[in-house]
């Protein structure tokens, strides 16, 4: 199936036009490879649990490579390769989730098979995450995307609430390894999801229901 973004794309390589300047520019960003996970890092999950918490002060300053990397990893990376299974379960095995990561050096799309980071999007939209201030200078907000392609045979309402438990998963996931790491971090629904969707030039069977944010904590 062509996806509208599919088609976008296509239009730009045919015609030559800069029709969608962050598109076509993303096209010559290079794929971010992110280095392997440590194999033992973090607090043990009591101290985890105990840390967690929601918090909207960040320092501006990015993530170290090695902590972007295990943050996704922890998030929804492949943790039995050979099956490719997720750290985050998924309705009848969809993994119909994709986690975008908006920073000030753009947006990109997590690839869990290979572990990297896929241009999505060149430009800074983290201030279209969300309606709060923090979330324009904070250096990581991590966009739940859910494409219900990978859900067919049940309801639009099924699909939505299906997607929010599985979002919930991963968000969760996220808010453990900061809380184990000494990193700030928020699970957020007030965006305009709609605004977003139209930025990051979304397919039709595409939709956000979350963002989450990362940083350093101000203090």
């Amino acid at each position: 199936m062509t996806t509208r973004r599919d088609a976008t794309v296509g239009l730009i390589a045919a015609t030559g036009l800069l029709l969608v300047p962050g598109l076509a520019a993303a096209q010559q960003q290079q794929p971010i490879e992110l280095p392997a996970p440590r194999a033992d890092f973090g607090t043990s999950l009591a101290q985890a649990l105990k840390q967690r918490r929601s918090t909207r002060d960040f320092a501006p300053r990015p993530l170290a490579p090695q902590a972007l990397s295990e943050l996704l990893w922890c998030a929804y990376g492949i943790n039995r390769p050979a099956s490719a299974d997720r750290t985050a379960p998924s309705w009848r095995h969809a993994r119909e989730t994709d986690i975008l990561a908006a920073t000030a050096d753009g947006t990109w799309r997590y690839d869990p098979v290979a572990h990297r980071l896929l241009p999505h999007l060149a430009g800074d939209i983290r201030s279209q995450t969300g309606v709060q201030d923090f979330v324009g200078s904070a250096p990581l907000n991590l966009i739940y995307v859910t494409n219900i392609e990978h859900m067919g045979g049940v309801s639009r309402e099924e699909q939505h609430r299906v997607a929010a438990a599985d979002i919930g998963f991963i968000g969760q996931n996220v808010y453990l390894y900061c809380a184990s790491e000494g990193l700030a971090c928020v699970f957020r629904a007030s965006l305009d999801v709609d605004r977003l969707a139209t930025t990051l030039k979304l397919a039709e069977t595409q939709f956000i229901s979350f963002v989450q944010t990362v940083g350093y904590p101000a203090s």
